[in-house]
């Protein structure tokens, strides 16, 4: 025990629930190791990202502290909710509530003792809008025979995203809020910086919930063939990748040898098209539709003299690329940029986009 706390003078009742305190400590250190795994486990199922989860075990001096100022609000120890405390950071505003139905699933809720405090309307109560919890563990959730104490204990969990945390710790070191006064000109530079962090709070949450309805109706205008509607980007790349695009001409291409092929990535192809200046997902799909003989001819000439039985996935939106760029006069230095794009610059580069120049003038497409 520290002197601080040992020089706290508590009467016999206040003494008593200290006494409890102490014997049930390794039940508090126990459940603070377990809750956070359990919750942290249901926020995986329910795709729920967390900025942090937080822990702690009221100490015996702090516990002292707070029987002195009022010891004879509590009858005993499980009268006390917060010597077990967790918080739930997150990032978004609406992440909150659906902490608070993971936690409603996985404990049963002291709702009386709860408190919402982002009901509150002060001017200067942003940091302080947190939602709280009083927990207690279920016994068909988790129990242990030899400690029904653990199923008794009540616990706080707090629930605020990243800019009321950082609020709530900004005031801690100010001072304000402590009781000291403060000169009025830092108390509107406060009321004003509250202002713009709960403004960007909501903000952040609306910028979310446009961007998730954009790629839903990206999504179903991809899906639903209107491709020329559908601003090129990485949220409508990936959806039309999705529909495997480019599969029937690998699969024309990979009979040449009757190779297997290698999924890769085609993500960086999006930077690709976009610098030969497509716009619209519609652009990709005339590429296809207008060069694939093309591509194919020049797959041909690659591999067709070799014994490969492997070929990437790539190999078909490459040679689409290579088609376009050759048949539309971009040469050498075109395809160079092209290689240079897709595999990082090297000199290696010029040399195959020489070759490859050289094999294309003897292709049909380039007479046609």
């Amino acid at each position: 025990m520290s002197t601080e706390s040992s020089n706290i003078r508590l009467d016999a009742h206040s003494e008593a629930i200290m006494e409890q305190y102490r014997r049930l400590l390794p039940i508090y250190e126990q459940m603070s190791e377990v809750i956070p795994g359990r919750i942290r486990g249901f926020f995986e199922e329910a795709g729920i990202i967390v900025a942090a989860l937080e822990h702690r075990v009221k100490t015996e001096a702090s516990l002292r502290g707070k029987l002195e100022l009022k010891g004879g609000k509590y009858k005993d120890i499980f009268d006390i909710t917060d010597i077990l405390g967790l918080r739930v950071i997150t990032f978004y505003i609406d992440d909150v509530d659906k902490v608070a139905t993971v936690l409603e699933r996985l404990f049963e809720i002291d709702w009386e003792n709860s408190v919402d405090k982002r009901k509150a309307h002060d001017i200067d109560s942003f940091g302080y809008l947190s939602l709280h919890y009083i927990c207690r563990i279920p016994e068909e959730t988790y129990s242990v025979p030899e400690h029904p104490e653990l199923n008794k204990i009540r616990f706080e969990v707090q629930m605020r995203t990243v800019l009321q945390h950082a609020w709530a710790n900004m005031n801690h070191d100010t001072g304000y809020k402590s009781g000291v006064e403060i000169p009025k000109e830092y108390l509107r530079n406060l009321s004003r910086l509250a202002g713009m962090l709960e403004l960007a709070d909501e903000q952040f949450s609306r910028i979310r919930t446009e961007l998730t309805d954009y790629r839903r109706r990206v999504q179903t205008l991809v899906a639903s063939g209107n491709l020329d509607e559908v601003t090129l980007d990485g949220d409508s790349f990936r959806s039309y990748l999705e529909l495997k695009p480019f599969e029937k001409l690998n699969r024309k291409i990979a009979a040449v040898n009757q190779a297997e092929i290698q999924e890769v990535s085609l993500l960086p192809y999006l930077s690709v098209f976009k610098a030969l200046g497509f716009k619209t997902v519609g652009d990709i799909a005339r590429l296809i539709k207008d060069y694939g003989d093309a591509a194919y001819q020049i797959a041909c000439y690659q591999i067709g003299i070799t014994d490969l039985d492997i070929i990437a996935s790539s190999l078909g939106p490459q040679d689409l690329c290579v088609a376009l760029i050759l048949k539309n006069g971009g040469g050498k230095s075109g395809l160079k940029r092209l290689f240079d794009a897709l595999n990082g610059e090297s000199e290696s580069n010029e040399m195959i986009a020489e070759m490859l120049l050289e094999q294309a003038q003897d292709m049909p497409f380039m007479n046609q």
